[in-house]
């Protein structure tokens, strides 16, 4: 087995970082400058912020209120070197990292 070190942010639909799409910056940034070994992007069907108010919805009517997951995974070394510049585009309380092992027997 293999450890590894598993990220999820959370960001809004339309947030923004030096005028582009946050989403997209950060899916570009991980897949071409880092090449992470996974990444998938999970829209919310339902949650609640800081403020607590709950926004849901249903797959068909999807609203901007509504969070954006980014996941990604990879060595612990690849993790450590790509957050800090991560965390320069996300504020640091909507990053969980977590470890995780990977290639069971």
């Amino acid at each position: 087995m293999k450890t590894i070190t598993m990220v999820r942010i959370y960001i809004r639909e339309g947030d923004k970082v030096e005028k582009q799409d946050l989403m997209r910056a950060l899916f570009k940034h991980l897949h071409e400058q880092h090449k992470v070994r996974g990444l998938t992007v999970f829209r919310g069907v339902a949650g609640f912020g800081s403020k607590g108010e709950v926004h849901a919805d249903d797959l068909l009517r999807l609203t901007v209120h509504l969070p954006l997951v980014l996941e990604f995974f990879d060595a612990p070394e690849v993790i450590n070197a790509v957050l800090p510049q991560v965390q320069l585009m996300v504020p640091a309380e909507h990053i969980v990292c977590w470890q995780a092992q990977c290639g069971f027997d």
